[in-house]
């Protein structure tokens, strides 16, 4: 803010430059905030964990999830024999 003395045309066009930028703010919040713009996000972030920029497939990342759920199934297998 300055010091020097504004019109009230000035501090209304100020009023308004202020105004429509904080509608746009809220705009932008209210459309990250959406549910289906959250879920969009997540998908396109674990999409690309799988995925490179040119549609390949990351080999390594998938050879780590298969493993991991082979680890797990055969834990679950090894437990229910102990137990069973």
């Amino acid at each position: 803010m300055s010091s020097a003395v504004r019109t009230p045309d000035e501090i209304s066009t100020e009023i308004a430059q202020v105004r429509n930028r904080l509608a746009g703010t809220i705009d932008q919040l209210v459309y990250r905030a959406k549910p289906k713009t959250i879920l969009q996000r997540q998908f396109e972030s674990t999409k690309a964990s799988f995925v490179n920029a040119d549609g390949s497939v990351k080999t390594d990342m998938v050879v780590k999830v298969v493993g991991v759920a082979l680890a797990a199934v055969a834990s679950i297998v090894a437990i229910r024999k102990i137990a069973g």
